[in-house]
């Protein structure tokens, strides 16, 4: 390889492993703050993620903030254009999938749909590009796209759970969203000789639909972590070519195109989709 480590040039295998590595910073038992050397510390910050997440957040509201401010009804530049085409979609999605009355879920399904797009986005950036220049800063390593890290993934997925909850508990009450949990989906019995059998209809009930309530948050999260992490895999594999990489990089980046906006499109749909559920009346 072409690249150095410091110690002779890399193997495939530590060329791959420097490009999964988060920069990371944890404290350890004598209350110092270490760099990189926090394997196995659940504690440990993924600063790259976390820096390049907030950064596309802002990148986010600017782009927006801007349209919305510089928005003429007479005269629409191609940008505000663009913006708006992005905002009918949006809008017009959760309009056919959401029948309830929160104003909350449309600004929340356009934010989500934009983070996680321009945070698949940065997969497109050449792979070496903002590593090695991270290098000569003085950064050991730099990952650049926040969605392969299934703690941001994590994140945005126990954030929607808490909002399942919420939206159940308000639509449903407190004693409607237990009814939900332990009546469904096999309604126990409440008189005559079955009602013995309740107790562990009830029980069956409730672990039923607690695995599948669960379920939403980490199929949610797996899901958009293990398509990007995939796609970033196949980057680093085509980048150890060389100068023949070139072509296998730009047939795939094309591809992956694809991938980035249709990813962000299954997350945000699904969003909608389990708060949609939450919001129902049985």
């Amino acid at each position: 390889m072409a690249t150095e480590n410091g110690h002779g040039p890399l193997t495939s295998g530590d060329y791959i492993q420097h490009h999964l590595q988060n920069l990371q910073i944890c404290k350890v038992d004598s209350g110092e703050w270490i760099w990189n050397q926090c394997a196995g510390n659940p504690m440990a910050i993924n600063v790259d993620s976390m820096f390049w997440s907030i950064l596309l957040g802002f990148v986010f509201i600017i782009m927006f903030g801007a349209a919305a401010k510089k928005a003429s009804p007479e005269k629409p530049s191609k940008f505000q254009a663009f913006i708006e085409i992005i905002v009918d979609f949006i809008d017009s999605s959760v309009k056919d999938t959401y029948h309830g009355k929160s104003s909350l879920i449309a600004p929340l399904a356009l934010t989500i749909f934009m983070w996680v797009f321009l945070m698949n986005l940065m997969d497109l950036v050449p792979i070496d590009w903002l590593p090695e220049t991270s290098k000569y800063l003085g950064i050991e390593y730099m990952k650049v796209v926040p969605t392969t890290d299934v703690n941001i993934t994590f994140g945005m997925s126990i954030a929607v759970f808490f909002l399942i909850l919420f939206y159940s508990i308000r639509t449903k009450g407190i004693g409607g969203f237990i009814a939900e949990l332990t009546l469904h989906p096999i309604a126990p019995p409440l008189k005559g000789p079955g009602i013995i059998a309740a107790p562990f209809i009830i029980a069956f009930n409730f672990i039923l639909e607690s695995v599948s309530l669960l379920a939403k948050p980490l199929s949610l999260s797996l899901r958009l972590f293990g398509n990007m992490f995939a796609g970033e895999l196949i980057f680093i594999l085509i980048a150890l070519l060389g100068v023949w990489q070139l072509p296998l990089h730009f047939g795939w980046a094309v591809f992956h195109i694809l991938i980035v906006t249709l990813q962000a499109f299954i997350f945000m749909m699904l969003t909608v989709v389990y708060l949609t559920l939450a919001s129902e009346e049985h």
